[in-house]
């Protein structure tokens, strides 16, 4: 079993800044990963990372704007979302999944273990 609990969501206005953690009860081994899903959605897959901490993978719609990092030591899995706009506005997610992310893409159903959610809001 995995434990995760993401935290930092908020409001901000369209241009600002925010970074969301992921404290995860087991990181090696796993990857990790971003979800974020508006309300009527499915969940869309935003940033993975591999157990080396150095592969990661974002969606088109945040590449340049948005970092993805993982701290083993302090299992932490961390997202830096900077130009925040409109349609970033969303529930975001962390997820794990056992298998590498190469494998498990941005398909929902890879990851087995989910966070609860921290709502992010951006305001134009």
């Amino acid at each position: 079993q995995v434990q995760l609990q993401e935290s930092g969501g908020g409001s901000v206005q369209s241009g600002g800044s925010l970074t969301l953690s992921c404290a995860v009860s087991k990181t090696v081994g796993y990857c990790l990963a971003w979800f974020r899903q508006s309300p009527g959605q499915e969940p869309e897959g935003v940033a993975t990372i591999e157990d080396d901490g150095r592969t990661t993978r974002y969606v088109n719609s945040v590449k340049g704007r948005f970092t993805i990092s993982r701290d083993s030591a302090k299992k932490l899995l961390n997202l830096q979302m900077n130009s925040l706009q409109p349609d970033d506005t969303a529930m975001y997610f962390c997820a794990a999944a056992r298998s590498g992310c190469f494998y498990a893409g941005y398909r929902a159903e890879a990851f087995s273990y989910w966070g609860q959610g921290t709502q992010v809001t951006v305001s134009s």
